[in-house]
């Protein structure tokens, strides 16, 4: 995984536009406190409940195809200002690429600032796909950092 984007032009357009100064400094430090106090493990299970909650906040639209959830999840993802996704099916489940997600302007946080939002994504995306009909026991999680703004997760039975 590369720390940041490839392009650092593309990086400071998103940190501006993603990351507004005073509210976003104020959520990282406090999901950095928290991480830093009980652990990026024990934290985890918290921020996939954060990210349910969001998503009982902001439902999806009810989606007929894996198109139309991905318009439905770009939507919602622009509103937020959260970057875009591309959906892939296959046999072994759904691959959901999140790509411009936001970056911390701090360079040394920004690895466990983007773990500490994946795992938001992940309980976001999770509540999402349920209300869509998926089932309980599949899971969500993040399988492969590109960046730390290009991330992607698989939703498939848990291996």
């Amino acid at each position: 995984m590369t720390s940041s984007t490839a392009n650092p032009l593309l990086l400071s357009y998103f940190q501006r536009q993603q990351t507004p100064a005073g509210w976003f400094d104020l959520l990282s430090v406090m999901v950095d406190g928290m991480v830093r106090n009980v652990g990026e493990a024990e934290s985890q299970p918290f921020l996939r409940q954060m990210g349910e909650s969001l998503a009982e906040r902001f439902p999806l639209p009810a989606s007929e195809t894996i198109g139309e959830l991905e318009a439905n999840i770009n939507r919602l993802l622009a509103e937020f200002n959260w970057g875009y996704i591309d959906i892939q099916a296959s046999e072994e489940g759904l691959s959901f690429r999140h790509q411009g997600l936001p970056i911390s302007r701090d360079e040394n946080s920004q690895t466990r600032w983007c773990y500490a939002f994946c795992a938001i994504l992940e309980g976001l995306y999770s509540r999402w796909l349920q209300g869509q009909g998926g089932k309980s026991h599949l899971a969500f999680s993040r399988e492969r950092l590109y960046s730390v703004s290009d991330v992607v997760f698989r939703y498939a039975n848990p291996q």
